[in-house]
């Protein structure tokens, strides 16, 4: 932000935003330029987190707060954002263009972690962000089903690397693209760990915002390996709230912190059931179990959502809920979560390296 912006624009930015996107605004996000137009004010504003959707919304809500606090209108908000490249593990280096990289994990399977994984690309990528999935999930590979790419295979212009499939507007890679649809994968781990090396390393991902990483459920050799080699710049959990997946949900969490990974937040699954014949809400698995191990690990609870037919629905037909119903609670609710989760990141430490001349050292 700029160091002689009007002390009350400034209070009003560090005012705003917490609730929707867990951080204030002058967390996530500058004042570019302040200048006198027309009688009032033309304010630009750039943020650190995709925006194309969000921004009618924030300028809406802003707009009269900010006219309000200086006593002065009109005020016109211009809001542009760009995605920085965030710090990864100290001994790792970026991936070629992405930016950042997000793994979604969670510390056992069947709480819906990649059906989570894959509507938050979409809805990072509905908000202008270059994104990229990547299903790590050699034993049970699902993108290619949710996506709706079963029996497709990427090209190579090479014979060594490989161009991502696309979807739905974003960039993927499974295991499942390279294999048929019903081979088993009898892998011991060290297999697993080279394979999951070579997907990330060898896919032409070009330039992204971000690649989000669908983890193997699990908190195992394959997973510890994966954190510490590839660069991640942060890391979202998936639990319900039944005690026993949060018991497993904790030890992904500790996973990463051991590694160094900051966690951006938990993500509550299968929150609440609501029937969808009389709209009666219940607590099948249990209630208030993602925010308390938020609030334990001193971590964002990111949003919440339910067990709803049509979110399975939408995933088998190839067609997630993101995509297949934008304007839905649903929909709204997954748009919410990965508008919380960029924010988190815009707010992490950024990546400096590139600034920062090569030293060689040669024989004269």
């Amino acid at each position: 932000m700029k160091n002689d912006i009007d002390p009350g624009l400034a209070k009003v930015l560090a005012d705003f935003g917490e609730d929707e996107l867990g951080h204030p605004l002058a967390d996530v996000a500058k004042v570019v330029d302040v200048n006198k137009a027309d009688g009032g004010l033309v304010i630009e504003i750039s943020l650190g987190f995709p925006a194309d959707r969000y921004r009618d919304k924030l300028i809406a809500e802003l707009t009269p707060l900010i006219e309000e606090k200086l006593g002065q209108s009109p005020v016109k908000l211009e809001i542009a954002w760009r995605v920085a490249a965030h710090a990864v593990q100290a001994t790792l280096k970026p991936l070629g263009q992405v930016r950042n990289v997000i793994a979604v994990a969670s510390g056992k399977g069947g709480v819906g972690k990649s059906t989570t994984a894959v509507n938050l690309a979409l809805a990072l990528a509905r908000e202008g962000a270059k994104t990229g999935i990547l299903d790590a999930d050699i034993y049970g590979p699902s993108l290619p089903q949710m996506l709706g790419l079963g029996g497709q295979r990427p090209s190579s212009t090479d014979g060594k690397t490989m161009q991502p499939l696309q979807a739905h507007g974003i960039s993927a890679m499974s295991i499942g693209f390279l294999i048929d649809q019903e081979q088993a994968m009898v892998w011991r781990g060290p297999m697993v760990t080279h394979a999951l090396t070579q997907l990330i390393t060898d896919t032409v991902w070009g330039e992204l915002d971000y690649l989000i990483v669908d983890m193997p459920p699990g908190t195992g050799d394959t997973q510890l390996t994966l954190s510490q080699k590839v660069p991640l710049s942060g890391a979202v959990i998936v639990t319900t709230p039944q005690d026993i997946a949060l018991l497993d949900a904790r030890k992904g969490l500790k996973m990463f912190e051991k590694v160094s990974v900051p966690v951006l937040g938990i993500v509550e699954n299968m929150s609440t059931h609501i029937c969808s014949q009389c709209g009666h809400e219940e607590h099948v698995f249990g209630s208030g179990g993602g925010r308390e191990m938020a609030e334990q690990y001193k971590v964002p609870l990111l949003g919440s959502l339910p067990l709803d037919i049509r979110i399975r629905e939408h995933a088998d037909g190839g067609n997630p809920t993101v995509v297949a119903d934008e304007e839905s609670p649903l929909a709204k609710r997954y748009q919410q979560i990965a508008l919380r989760m960029s924010a988190q990141l815009a707010a992490k430490r950024k990546d400096y390296s590139h600034l920062f001349p090569k030293i060689s050292i040669e024989d004269r």
